[in-house]
């Protein structure tokens, strides 16, 4: 994958990318409120709306919506590859000098997204968060989940990572080349974002309730979300197994000396108990450590592989003629 930084003058002051699976629901209202949001910026914009293999009509009504919203652009992945490669989608085709990711929930704001540039342009910062400040509209069990969750990752990556901030941000042009040249195959972008270490400012909103439909990241997808997070940025697993190791060696010796003295007291009572239980120890703390291993080693074997993580089967752009490159057929663009 090519790091060198792209030196095409972007086309548009704003891209906004917006990953959609199932979203036929909540697609009026997104509609409702991000256009007028961005109509009244007085600048020239782009939505890229990236269909994640949608099962629904998401993708139909994206097409007829398109017919009246002419900075509305299509981009269709060919299966559904999960939130973070549909994000991916739409920030290597983005085209603008500045490009903000919003979910299609609102649970984000759009309304922000004006003040998300204005703090960009004002301060010259390459990166703007999205904070939740205010989430009481989200479940006693999601609160503490996500809150688990950025405790965890703020001590394993650092303090750069912003705590309650998500998806929703706005990135320079400059940003987006860095990321674009990272080759990770598992991208966690609220992670990978801070790790940069470029300019960054914040702005706070109100978490507000999904305007309609199902949420896209039961539990499984947090607890993928959070292995992907803790295993991608951070050696602390690998930590914790050699830690395992030197607990269970002094473990033994403690065991073995108690045994000897009990031995030479003349009060050995025959019996199992205490080897089984040493047998079980140690032989959990091998699969732990086992395990752990074999995590990092199978996503070496995966990065080895350089699979794309996605692939485009249509961008409303190059079916137009806008977009310079191969037609709807190419996967992965590769920056």
């Amino acid at each position: 994958m090519s790091t060198e930084p792209s030196t095409t003058e972007p086309s548009t002051t704003l891209s906004v990318v917006v990953p959609m699976y199932n979203e036929e629901d909540a697609l009026p209202a997104l509609v409702a409120r991000l256009r007028p949001a961005l109509d009244a910026m007085a600048v020239t914009y782009e939505v890229v709306a990236v269909d994640d293999g949608s099962k629904d009509r998401t993708a139909q009504l994206l097409t007829e919506l398109q017919a009246e919203w002419p900075e509305l652009r299509v981009l269709r992945l060919r299966g559904n590859s999960g939130h973070q490669a549909a994000l991916t989608a739409g920030l290597h085709r983005a085209r603008g000098a500045y490009v903000a990711s919003i979910d299609a929930d609102l649970q984000d704001p759009p309304e922000k997204i004006p003040e998300m540039l204005d703090l960009a342009r004002r301060d010259r910062l390459d990166i703007v968060y999205g904070v939740r400040g205010d989430r009481s509209t989200d479940t006693g069990f999601k609160r503490r989940s996500a809150g688990a969750y950025y405790w965890l990752v703020r001590r394993l990556v650092g303090k750069q990572v912003p705590a309650q901030a998500g998806d929703f941000r706005l990135l320079s042009r400059a940003a987006v080349e860095a990321v674009k040249s990272m080759p990770d195959q598992h991208q966690v972008y609220r992670l990978l974002v801070p790790w940069l270490g470029f300019p960054s400012g914040q702005v706070t909103y109100q978490r507000e309730e999904r305007v309609a439909g199902d949420t896209k990241y039961p539990l499984s997808k947090m607890i993928r979300l959070g292995v992907d997070s803790v295993i991608n940025f951070s050696a602390a697993p690998l930590r914790l197994a050699t830690w395992l190791g030197v607990a269970s060696f002094f473990g033994c010796l403690l065991m073995v000396a108690a045994t000897l003295a009990v031995y030479l007291g003349g009060k050995t009572v025959p019996g199992w108990t205490s080897l089984f239980i040493v047998m079980l120890f140690l032989g959990g703390v091998q699969l732990i450590c086992v395990g752990l291993l074999g995590e990092y080693i199978g996503r070496i074997y995966t990065a080895v592989q350089r699979r794309p993580t996605f692939f485009v089967g249509y961008d409303s752009a190059r079916e137009a003629g806008t977009e310079p490159g191969p037609g709807p057929e190419a996967g992965r663009q590769s920056g």
